[in-house]
């Protein structure tokens, strides 16, 4: 009999932590933050959730061989309820996203749905994989600023889904493990997501020409939490460049997924949501310690 643990494994419950911090810089960025925010954070969990779901329906053969203990392959979720759940989130995520956000928001769920659905089932064993998936994590980062200038978000779009394609090209090689160039190359990717979020908006200063100290800090605080996110998720594929076993590949998407969150503090700390930026990078401890119970990948 499928149990509420047995849903959460399917999902990847604790990783859906990496998800409310994309719709939240996006809002942060395109001026948008305000009620509807949290209720667009819970649509994008839905439709993380979804394509969890579909994922491991999608995988089902192949986990039958490569990870026999996944939640289909060993009966604890058949297929058939697995992929009835991912329908529903989806239905559930884009219907709560045009509930709170009007057409606008809509336009973006849509899309949003439609590529996790495509990389599940098409896109993921390509070559487009990678690409595909840093689509999606973009349009997420859009979703939250529908209900303000989406064109200001779109930086911060384009930086967490760079940081999304190191993941996924780096969870291509999780059972199969990797050669040193492949972690070399998501490593330099790191790097420079790393400085495009540290880099503060300009800021007026004052008529003397001196920042106060407040405003040193919250210049400072994006450079703080994106040092961070590269010191935890540049460490563990470093890793990898040192022995690219599938055991240290697997350590490394997790420290991508766990570690995004403090990517995504810096990115609202960026855009003037300080203490909100601090709130959503607190979230990665959190994942890093849920992850020990249930697998985010």
């Amino acid at each position: 009999m499928t149990t509420l643990a047995d849903l959460a494994e399917l999902v990847r419950a604790p990783a859906a932590l990496s998800v409310p911090g994309d719709v939240v810089a996006g809002a942060a960025a395109a001026g948008a933050l305000g009620p509807r925010t949290p209720a667009l954070a819970g649509a994008s969990v839905l439709l993380y959730w979804a394509g969890m779901a579909a994922n491991d329906w999608a995988d089902r053969g192949l986990d039958a061989v490569e990870r026999p203990e996944r939640p289909i392959p060993s009966g604890r979720v058949t297929p058939a309820a697995a992929v009835g759940l991912a329908a529903g989130l989806t239905v559930a995520g884009v219907g709560l996203a045009a509930a709170v956000g009007g057409r606008r928001a809509a336009a973006l769920a849509v899309p949003l749905a439609a590529s996790i659905w495509g990389y599940d089932l098409l896109a993921k064993n390509t070559a487009a994989g990678p690409a595909v998936m840093a689509v999606c994590r973009g349009l997420d980062v859009l979703l939250g600023a529908s209900g303000g200038r989406v064109t200001r978000a779109l930086p911060a779009a384009v930086t967490v889904a760079a940081h999304t394609w190191t993941v996924t090209a780096l969870s291509r090689r999780e059972v199969s493990g990797a050669d040193a160039a492949l972690p070399m190359r998501t490593l330099a990717g790191t790097a420079l997501v790393a400085a495009s979020a540290a880099i503060p908006h300009a800021r007026p200063a004052d008529q003397t020409g001196v920042r106060n100290g407040s405003a040193r800090v919250a210049a400072a605080l994006p450079a703080v939490l994106a040092g961070w996110y590269a010191a935890r998720y540049g460490a563990a594929q470093a890793e990898v460049v040192r022995d690219p076993s599938a055991g240290r590949v697997r350590a490394a998407v997790g420290a991508g997924i766990t570690g995004l969150p403090a990517l995504q503090g810096a990115l609202t700390a960026r855009g003037g949501a300080g203490l909100l930026g601090l709130a959503v990078a607190a979230a990665a401890p959190l994942g890093r310690r849920l992850a020990r119970k249930v697998s985010p990948t």
